[in-house]
């Protein structure tokens, strides 16, 4: 890929809006972009954690195993951030794995020269610091969600998420685009499929959302918040 494309993939990332533009050449020299089939895993739990990755198309789901083999999403990662990022805190090994959920066009760098680059601007620095803290905070969120939260408040909660993220408010309603498929929807709320149906047909009847599988509309954000 040219590198001008490669530049103007990169200044689109809030990361870097206030990086100048020899120091946006001298990041560019340092990554490679990838073109990552749907469903291709991007890097796995326990091998080297060597290099950070920004997503610039599709989508990603960050999972973790536990002992019986059970998947439980952590996050999904959206175009414009940032993932891989927790090696920066020396972990020498993944603990999660990553994989595309649709087809992602992503930008890797060495751990090490993203360390040095981060370390030479100290504005990035902060912003990195930041996000890793807030990437923490929401692994925190997400486990507090399965232990103490039951499977109808943890699919709204879950609804309410996407429309924080990416919801655009037209009138009183709030239309999320792209939706997810239910058995995505299982995994990340560690629900079986059948059950994510049932909930969500539940909330339609009671005019609350409505959906098809590339949409999501919520009619009722009051009214589910009240629920949880």
């Amino acid at each position: 890929m040219a590198q001008a494309s490669k530049l103007w993939y990169l200044e689109n990332f809030n990361l870097f809006e206030n990086l100048e533009m020899n120091k946006m050449e001298e990041l560019g020299s340092m990554t490679t972009m990838k073109d990552i089939p749907k469903n291709q895993p991007i890097y796995f739990a326990h091998e080297p954690s060597t290099s950070i990755f920004f997503l610039k198309e599709g989508r990603v789901k960050l999972t973790r195993t536990d002992a019986s083999g059970k998947e439980m999403i952590l996050t999904l990662v959206k175009p414009g951030e940032v993932f891989g990022e927790l090696s920066i805190l020396d972990e020498n090994e993944r603990n999660d794995y990553a994989i595309a959920i649709d087809k992602c066009l992503i930008c890797a760098i060495s751990k090490n020269d993203f360390k040095n680059f981060i370390e030479k601007n100290p504005g990035l620095n902060l912003k990195i610091t930041r996000l890793i803290g807030l990437r923490l905070k929401k692994y925190s969120e997400r486990i507090e969600e399965l232990v103490f939260k039951d499977a109808p408040q943890r699919i709204i909660s879950f609804l309410l998420s996407l429309c924080e993220e990416s919801g655009k408010k037209i009138g009183d309603e709030y239309f999320v685009k792209p939706f997810l498929k239910h058995q995505d929807i299982a995994e990340l709320t560690a629900c079986s499929r059948q059950t994510v149906n049932a909930i969500l047909t539940d909330l339609r009847e009671q005019n609350l959302i409505d959906f098809d599988r590339r949409n999501l509309i919520i009619r009722k954000k009051f009214e589910l918040e009240k629920m949880l």
